[in-house]
């Protein structure tokens, strides 16, 4: 039988009723790194809303890693604790409660969005952003001064991605990510244009992308054989005009990220540098580069970019394009989007018993 959006997908032990996942989307809503009642909420209606996979916000592995003052993270006991209510109630709804872990790197120390994006100082609740080169963000202005890891606070970081594991375990989680897109630390090391280290972790394509194995590596050791782990991945950095992170790299990095035991590789674009050209930003703008890396590597991967529709999600499946719909912007405007699509699409979804005198006669 053809797979379809309504499809069940095994993942090692984890079973899912379907195939649409919840899109990580910063919400830059917590005080210290902590989870809060908005996090249960914003988290808990989407699984509500019958994604089979709800994932949170770039989560810090470390106080340096949020990208702003205002990020998740878990870098602690209490910031596991915090999380426990959200993965309970996901678990509750049928839902698969997923962690993106993460670290900013040079994009660190920043105002949210909504208050400009601007540097934060360390004397203003900020701090000294950390990279694999001295090659800062591109402000208009002023930064805080950027600081370039040794190769043994390199080593650091990989521990602090398995530590933030093993919490994540213990909160309750049941898939964890590994965020190395978007122009955040690991993407920094991969790409030419922000790593220029002469240790074993510049220069060479095995050299950049080795903090991406470790910390991969590192994840799975601590990570049940029976659960998941994805790694979420920049295809390209959109910067045809100079030596950069290219689809054809992103391919290698795939095949040896499977061979590690990742088991799904959630292919999005772009992020690093401002000068980005963006191809056409219509629907699915970035499936292509999903639907390459599955064909070329033989694992399961995660789609995203401009997925707004039930049938367009249903069609990126059923064309074996990828395994998973990843939903991003559609679930803030409608958090029971998997429920839509599926009385769309004319499939079972199961409503939750508060709310299905409402579900519509077909």
């Amino acid at each position: 039988m053809t797979d379809s959006l309504f499809s069940s997908l095994s993942l090692r032990g984890t079973e899912l009723s379907n195939r649409i996942m919840v899109s990580p989307m910063c919400q830059y809503s917590s005080t210290d790194g902590l989870a809060n009642d908005w996090h249960l909420v914003h988290l808990g209606s989407r699984a509500v809303g019958g994604a089979s996979i709800v994932m949170t916000e770039a989560t810090a592995v470390s106080p340096e890693g949020r990208i702003s003052p205002n990020d998740l993270g878990i870098w602690s006991d209490e910031h596991a604790e915090a999380l426990e209510r959200t993965t309970t109630f996901v678990k509750s709804m049928d839902s698969v409660p997923a962690i993106q872990l993460a670290h900013a790197g040079r994009k660190g120390s920043k105002s949210r969005p909504w208050d400009g994006s601007e540097p934060v100082f360390p004397d203003e609740g900020g701090w000294n952003p950390v990279a694999p080169s001295d090659v800062p963000w591109p402000y208009e202005g002023d930064a805080p001064e950027l600081h370039e890891l040794s190769t043994e606070e390199v080593g650091d970081v990989v521990e602090e991605f398995r530590v933030a594991a093993e919490r994540a375990l213990d909160a309750g989680f049941e898939i964890a990510e590994v965020h190395a897109a978007h122009g955040y630390l690991l993407h920094e090391f991969l790409s030419p244009v922000t790593n220029h280290r002469d240790d074993e972790y510049g220069g060479s394509f095995e050299n950049r992308t080795r903090i991406v194995r470790e910390a991969t590596e590192a994840v799975r050791d601590v990570w049940p054989d029976d659960k998941p782990v994805f790694v979420r991945i920049s295809a390209t950095d959109w910067l045809d005009d100079r030596e950069s992170w290219d689809l054809d790299q992103s391919v290698r990095l795939s095949a040896a990220l499977g061979e590690l035991g990742a088991d799904l590789i959630d292919v999005s674009a772009g992020g690093l540098h401002p000068d980005q050209q963006l191809p056409n930003t219509g629907p699915g703008y970035q499936v292509p580069y999903a639907e390459l890396i599955r064909e070329e590597t033989g694992l399961r991967v995660g789609a995203v970019g401009g997925i707004r529709t039930a049938r367009h999600a249903d069609e990126i499946v059923r064309n074996g394009r990828a395994d998973l719909a990843i939903v991003g912007r559609e679930h803030l405007r409608d958090p029971y989007f998997a429920l839509h699509a599926a009385q769309e699409l004319d499939a079972d979804a199961e409503w939750p018993p508060q709310y299905r005198r409402a579900v519509p006669r077909r």
